[in-house]
């Protein structure tokens, strides 16, 4: 089952049907939208500062989501997927927006709407990433901008597909009242 727990009076809350894997950890002042997926090993750690989690974003397995004590939150927009192993860290990440496997980013960075930071980029501190771009890289500069087939293509379908996936979890879904 997985760990929610509330710290200092704040509890985590879910938005509808979201699926939270068993060993997901969700603490403190974290707020869900509407179907979103928090994905095995995923750690969400609102106990510094606040996480906001628009709607239908994904989560994906072993990601950790923190922010700065009394200095910086966590703010994430609507249809973003988030992959395995990265670190969003008291930073701000606009609409439809997909971040790589493996990458960082670190407080007040901000990443504009439609946009992918690579797999394996590291966004450093204050970043801004300008909309429709492509960043990767360490430190984290911009490739170049997103054609309109690269926005339906990537950020789009990978955002859609988890919300199939995470249909496939509606009995662990249903057992949490989400």
């Amino acid at each position: 089952m997985a760990t929610i727990l509330p710290v200092e009076g704040k509890s985590p809350r879910f938005g509808k049907n979201c699926f939270i894997a068993p060993n997901a950890t969700i603490v403190g002042d974290v707020e869900m939208g509407d179907d979103c997926s928090i994905w095995f090993n995923a750690v969400v750690r609102g106990d510094v500062n606040s996480i906001h989690i628009g709607n239908r974003v994904n989560i994906q397995d072993g990601v950790i989501l923190h922010g700065t004590y009394k200095k910086t939150s966590v703010r994430i927009g609507d249809d973003c997927s988030i992959g395995h192993n990265a670190i969003v860290h008291g930073c701000t990440l606009n609409d439809k927006v997909l971040v790589g496997m493996g990458a960082i980013i670190m407080d007040n960075a901000e990443i504009g709407k439609n946009s992918i930071i690579a797999a394996g980029a590291v966004v450093l501190e204050g970043t801004k990433v300008e909309s429709g771009t492509i960043y990767g890289g360490c430190p984290a500069r911009k490739i170049k901008d997103i054609p309109a087939d690269l926005i339906a293509g990537q950020i789009e379908r990978i955002a859609k597909h988890y919300l199939l996936y995470s249909g496939w979890f509606s009995e662990v879904n249903a057992a949490k009242g989400l």
